[in-house]
């Protein structure tokens, strides 16, 4: 879907949720009942509406829903760089203009079968997109999730993301890389590399690979990917921050 059919639409948010100590979930939905098309792993423009109903600023977030759902679902940095998120302070009602949807990191089950999601913190988001599309389409991908977070708290939509290993017999990995004793993790404790896309993907080279996250993480990624000899052509990236 291209940036030409971009929709401008007014949105109210519908749900706030505290869903980690560093995240924010939060849902809106369209004013007038009808939402906006997109594809999975596409991102919107959300502004602020003052009292008047002038735009305020705005800022670019991934879309986290299924593209068939009537609400859009993010997943929001509480404080990032010292500045706590304006939504903190949002309520349920508080009009949004939503301006979109941007961007090609998009998923299209058709055309890639066999994947590699590596997600860095909120960088979740449009893989939850892509996974619940896949769920809701009986698309049938084949799925490896690599999912880096700091703390075992601050895992988003956890029991929802585990919920995939038997509903798409995906292999969904958490790893977490400051864990401590006290915390009882069990899981990955390092940093994604080539030798953990080898453990996962042995058949990495028949995959097509999706980045999403901050842009020291992607890089990263890109790094250990560009290791194995993948194709770049075989490697899309998005980045926030």
């Amino acid at each position: 879907m291209p940036d030409s059919n971009l929709v401008k639409k007014k949105y109210m948010v519908s749900e706030l949720i505290d869903e980690t100590p560093e995240v924010l979930l939060i849902r809106f939905k369209p004013e007038d009942g009808k939402p906006i098309a997109f594809d999975p792993g596409m991102f919107f423009m959300i502004s602020g509406l003052n009292a008047e109903g002038k735009q305020q600023v705005s800022r670019a977030f991934s879309i986290a829903s299924d593209p068939a759902s009537p609400e859009m679902e993010y997943y929001i940095v509480k404080e990032h760089g010292g500045h706590k998120t304006h939504f903190l302070t949002s309520n349920p009602g508080d009009p949004y203009m939503m301006t979109g949807p941007h961007g090609q990191f998009k998923f299209v089950p058709s055309v890639d079968k066999k994947v590699v999601f590596i997600a860095g913190g909120t960088g979740l988001a449009p893989f939850m997109s892509m996974l619940r599309h896949i769920e809701k389409t009986n698309a049938g991908t084949d799925i490896v999730l690599l999912y880096s977070v700091k703390y075992p708290t601050e895992i988003i939509r956890k029991q929802e993301l585990f919920k995939y290993s038997d509903s798409l017999h995906a292999r969904i990995i958490v790893t977490v890389t400051r864990s401590k004793p006290e915390d009882g993790w069990t899981g990955e404790s390092k940093r994604i590399d080539s030798d953990m896309i080898k453990k996962y993907a042995a058949d990495y080279a028949d995959r097509i690979f999706y980045i999403c996250g901050p842009l020291p993480f992607v890089t990263s990624m890109k790094d250990a990917i560009k290791a194995l000899g993948v194709n770049d052509q075989n490697v899309k990236a998005d980045v926030w921050g």
